[in-house]
């Protein structure tokens, strides 16, 4: 029992070590910005930059918008082929797999060329509308795992039982949906929506070619242009996905202890 359990404490290490010495390093360095000692400069020119607060300002709205487009889309749809549909589910879930086999470059410029100014609907024609092209691009990028974290919170309950009972009570399908399903699959919708937004949050390619100021395309600009500011930017990037991490497993945790006091 000894011996079975050595290997996996090794890749334990290992990959802790993989990880988190770049991790280390980059910090340490994002601190160098003082010459001769160690300080938080790097940290406060980023935060104090007036691009830094437009472009994760404009992301984190553009972020939130995504989720709710994706909860919309998603939770009808995995609803209704779990009830009704569950043939099709090979089919949607292979769908649902494409953004993450095609590269978002090429999505990206298939989007310009079906919807640039002279085309029937010219999305690209004004900041606004380049902005719901942006949005609808982002809710195709975070559809694999918000399609997921929703099918599987559908699969741990008994959604014909449940729209059954509400039928029998009068219920419509509006009602069911909202006050029925979307309740028990809160926290399967909340984890889409904090892998969405780290999703948005750190996408690049598409706010870049789409010319929009997202968090993305400033990172790299950045990047490019400095030494130490680009380190923090990257500390404070990883807290961020690395909160909704902590928050999926929180709401996680919380679901588990609420279904073990019933």
């Amino acid at each position: 029992m000894k011996r079975a359990t050595v290997g996996p404490w090794i890749a334990i290490v290992i990959g802790a070590i993989y990880f988190i010495v770049p991790l280390i390093g980059t910090f340490e360095f994002s601190l160098r910005m003082r010459r001769g000692e160690y300080s938080f400069d790097a940290y406060l020119v980023v935060l104090a930059d007036p691009r830094f607060q437009a472009t994760f300002l404009y992301s984190t709205a553009l972020a939130l918008a995504s989720i709710v487009v994706g909860v919309l889309l998603v939770v009808p749809t995995a609803y209704w082929i779990q009830l009704r549909l569950p043939k099709l589910r090979p089919v949607v879930e292979f769908i649902t797999l494409l953004p993450l086999v095609i590269p978002a470059i090429v999505l990206v410029f298939g989007y310009l060329r079906i919807y640039n100014s002279s085309s029937l609907i010219p999305f690209t024609s004004n900041e606004r509308s380049t902005d719901l092209l942006l949005t609808f691009s982002y809710v195709t990028l975070a559809l694999p795992y918000m399609y997921r974290a929703v099918d599987n919170g559908l699969r741990a309950i008994d959604v014909r039982t449940l729209t059954e009972a509400a039928e029998s009570l009068g219920a419509n399908w509006p009602t069911i949906l909202f006050k029925v399903i979307f309740p028990n699959v809160r926290v399967a919708v909340l984890s889409g929506a904090f892998l969405t937004f780290a999703i948005v949050i750190g996408e690049f390619t598409m706010a870049a070619l789409l010319d929009r100021p997202a968090f993305g395309p400033y990172l790299q600009l950045i990047g490019a242009n400095r030494a130490y500011e680009p380190a923090a930017l990257a500390i404070i990037a990883f807290i961020v996905t690395w909160a909704c991490m902590g928050l999926i497993n929180l709401f996680g945790r919380a679901r588990s202890t609420a279904a073990n006091t019933r």
